[in-house]
């Protein structure tokens, strides 16, 4: 009921369609003939055999220019993905690569997902299969089981098999994104397969490269993200389809200098450096706002414009901007105490506070904050940087600090996050109407005593 399961002429034959069947079929009886250009008739099948290592054909690769949205905020307001992108997340043992796939695979907003097991933990495989069919897919209102592949390849499954899993699941990819959807591969964990390749060319004893790698590691990875991409289908003129790779990399220790995710940091456009820090402070997903990155800002540019309006990525700036000044004052903070510090830069550090706890950190276990959508991320966000702009107004008049941080709805703005999504912008509205009330007679009574 979810996808409409194309049939599609392989894509190494043309011609003309002169007969075409209707009914009941198993997926090897001839469905429709095919006259091709050299005057043979070809029977076609649903079945479709291709070489998972080469990629299929395409007519013409397109620039991403649409973000993909996942509802985790960290990611689509501070490292957005473009549809047709590549990403990698990497991170430590425990800091939460899995499920942070596991989120995008549930609420990422692509018609099919591809889900790529490859030598994790069987325990992780049975977590989806027993969460996909209970969860509704928020678009159709349909399990999120009926738009997802999955393909399961545990740490005790055969080196050449997880070797394979990868292409498989890339090739499956693109078979769906050449009948016209919008596609996202997710690979849990690169690391694992490269491994595979290692074992392998072990065993075929190839000379080894860093750290007992092939040589060839670097290009077989490319050769897999390079396979993501915005596309003209072959056929129809108007037909598009996406491809979006995500692979998790799980470098050993964390080391993040290791050739893998070496490698695959040269390739990939995103890069969501995960923290085992943050995730032991429970702070999810525990992307580390200081390390990562996203190439595909300037090509989003336009479509955040049209649709958000230019303070959007306004707005994004300068939540950057006052975590990375949290940064550099927290050094300083060790040394001489908060105390000491300027009224502004206390405001710095406690507006950095409400950006990371109130905005950037996400439930994943509570419905409401699971998932939120472009439309209250950005308005989220700006009443969280209205109460810095406000109060910084008030402190120049001489307001106190101390008066700013407890006003009512500073701690409004903590819950905003859990309102339910049909009230959101009411909501809002309402907490920034009376946040402006508040300051501002907070800064009366300041100019008054000076």
């Amino acid at each position: 009921p979810v996808v409409l399961h194309k049939i599609m002429v392989p894509p190494n034959l043309s011609g003309t369609i002169t007969d075409i069947k209707s009914g009941s079929f198993t997926v090897e009886e001839t469905v429709a003939t095919l006259h091709t250009d050299k005057g043979e008739d070809v029977p076609l099948t649903m079945v479709q055999k291709w070489p998972v290592r080469i990629g299929r054909p395409y007519k013409h690769k397109y620039p991403p220019k649409r973000p993909l949205c996942s509802g985790q905020r960290v990611i689509d307001t501070l490292f957005p993905i473009a549809k047709g992108g590549t990403a990698a997340v990497p991170g430590p043992f425990g800091s939460g690569k899995t499920v942070v796939q596991h989120q995008l695979a549930k609420w990422a907003d692509v018609d099919i997902v591809v889900y790529i097991g490859c030598g994790e933990r069987g325990n992780e495989m049975t977590d989806v299969l027993r969460e996909f069919p209970e969860l509704k897919d928020p678009r159709t209102g349909e399990s999120l089981m009926k738009r997802t592949v999955l393909i399961a390849n545990t740490s005790d499954m055969p080196v050449a098999a997880r070797e394979a899993s990868v292409y498989t699941g890339i090739t499956i990819a693109e078979y769906f994104r050449d009948m016209g959807y919008d596609v996202a591969v997710i690979a849990d964990s690169t690391s694992r397969w490269a491994e595979a390749l290692r074992e392998m060319s072990g065993r075929l004893e190839e000379m080894p490269g860093e750290e007992g790698y092939p040589a060839y590691l670097a290009s077989r990875l490319a050769q897999f993200y390079e396979r993501a991409g915005s596309v003209a289908c072959i056929g129809s003129d108007d037909r598009r389809g996406s491809l979006t790779a995500v692979g998790a990399v799980s470098p050993p220790g964390g080391d993040l200098s290791e050739p893998v995710a070496q490698a695959t940091m040269r390739i990939v456009k995103v890069f969501w450096a995960l923290d085992s820090s943050l995730a032991y402070k429970r702070h999810f997903p525990a992307i580390n706002w200081l390390n990562s990155y996203s190439l595909y800002l300037d090509s989003l540019k336009p479509w955040f414009d049209e649709n958000l309006g230019p303070e959007f990525l306004e707005d994004r700036a300068s939540a950057m901007s006052i975590l990375q000044s949290e940064a550099s004052l927290n050094e300083i903070v060790q040394l001489v105490g908060k105390d000491a510090l300027s009224p502004a830069d206390q405001l710095t550090l406690e507006v950095a506070r409400m950006v990371r706890e109130d905005f950037l950190q996400q439930n994943a276990f509570a419905d409401v904050d699971s998932f939120s959508s472009y439309d209250r991320q950005e308005k989220l966000l700006a009443m969280v940087l209205r109460y810095d702009r406000l109060c910084r107004e008030a402190i120049s008049k001489g307001a106190p600090v101390a008066k700013l941080f407890a006003v009512p709805s500073r701690e409004k703005i903590g819950r905003a996050k859990s309102v339910p999504a049909e009230e959101y912008q009411q909501v809002y509205q309402q907490i920034s109407a009376e946040m402006e009330q508040e300051i501002a007679a907070i800064a009366e009574e300041g100019g008054e005593d000076a």
